[in-house]
């Protein structure tokens, strides 16, 4: 038996270059802010293809990834980051707040304003794996957080992280540039496929709530 160094090594620095080129194209087709939500699903399905035994290119197929779902991405990211977002600000204004009960209204709205981003990460991954109607997964978006809570935690812990360490050290911002993103998806990508495994194919097709669970 011979053992390939040279081909692990370059197939390692191949894969990093290709999650840091994956990384900058996300962090730019963001920047019109309205195709975030595109974008974001573009990302996890990139990478919930190459996280089954590396298959797909992550570098081309991003932008078509990102054509084919812009249309659904972007209504189903405008019906749940607009109550994320009134949420979030309902909470800041209530914790400023000095009324006695404002610290039950900064529990609700904080709560409703983590479910609501979770629904929209939960329904990139369903746009990005899925090709339902957009009605059919906004649904199962809104009912995925309810229906698996351990592993939207951890859907939802990579993001929080990042974000939390990026403020209390700012040169963390290099990571963030270069692949933080990609390989944060590529992580969460195995999470959305232990979700997706759970329930039968057909019937997440059509209506996760009639899925039977473990």
């Amino acid at each position: 038996m011979q053992i390939n160094v040279y081909g692990r090594t370059y197939g390692g620095l191949s894969a990093f270059i290709a999650f840091v080129a994956l990384n900058l194209m996300y962090i730019v087709t963001c920047i019109p802010l309205v195709t975030i939500p595109a974008a974001t699903s573009a990302l996890y399905e990139v990478t919930i293809r190459y996280s089954d035994d590396e298959s797909g290119r992550p570098v081309a197929d991003y932008f078509p990834a990102l054509v084919r779902n812009f249309p659904r991405a972007t209504l189903l990211g405008l019906s749940l980051l607009i109550p994320f977002v009134l949420l979030a600000f309902s909470t800041a204004f209530w914790a400023a707040s000095p009324e006695p009960l404002a610290i039950g209204a900064v529990i609700v709205s904080a709560a409703g304003a983590l479910y609501f981003f979770a629904a929209f990460l939960h329904a990139m991954a369903l746009t990005a794996k899925f090709r339902n109607s957009f009605r059919q997964t906004l649904k199962n978006a809104l009912l995925l957080p309810a229906a698996e809570p351990v592993r939207t935690f951890g859907i939802l812990i990579i993001p929080a992280t990042v974000f939390a360490i990026t403020v209390l050290f700012p040169v963390f911002w290099v990571i963030v540039v270069t692949i933080a993103f990609s390989v944060g998806a590529y992580a969460t990508a195995f999470l959305f496929r232990s979700v997706y495994a759970r329930y039968d194919a057909a019937v997440v097709d059509e209506d996760i709530t009639g899925a039977e669970r473990e």
